[in-house]
């Protein structure tokens, strides 16, 4: 991209902090029990909100152009400590359990999603975002939004209600 002569930004991150109530994250959120292949893993959740803000910026703020924006939440977070979170915000409980990724493979098979999907959470497990980055607060001067916050707010809309149903 920087070779093509454009004015670039490149605005980059990883898992979002909303993968847990619009994405897949969802119905396990929802069954109480998140059963995934992360163990004791940890990432940097992202608001996807700070990373439209970013884009938005470097869309429309001359300052940004040349630049590279890594994006990540505020704090490196595993998925029980998600799951205590989102317990919090909905008053009920919520337990991760950790799996073997080939369970979970053989699972999404029966479930009739792509066996490949299951490779996805190597990029938790390596560690390869098991850290924080700071490109909310360069590219926007306030620092990025924190899950406890976004959880507090999205419990609210009762999107983590489970339907009876479950």
């Amino acid at each position: 991209m920087r070779d093509s002569g454009g004015e670039v930004t490149v605005v980059r991150a990883s898992w979002f902090s909303q993968n847990f109530n619009e994405g897949f994250f969802l119905e396990p959120v929802l069954t109480g029990e998140p059963a995934l292949p992360t163990g004791d893993a940890v990432e940097a959740f992202v608001d996807v909100d700070d990373v439209a803000d970013v884009a938005v910026a470097a869309l429309t703020d001359d300052r940004h152009i040349g630049r590279t924006y890594e994006l990540s939440g505020p704090r490196l977070l595993g998925f029980a400590e998600i799951a205590a979170e989102l317990s919090k915000a909905t008053g009920r409980e919520i337990t991760y359990a950790p799996v073997e990724l080939e369970d979970y493979r053989d699972f999404l098979v029966s479930a009739g999603a792509p066996e490949d999907f299951a490779d996805l959470f190597e990029l938790i497990t390596d560690g390869r975002h098991a850290h924080l980055v700071h490109g909310v607060e360069e590219a926007l001067d306030r620092g990025p939004r924190d899950f406890t916050e976004l959880a507090a707010d999205v419990a609210r809309t009762g999107v983590w209600t489970p339907d009876p149903g479950i």
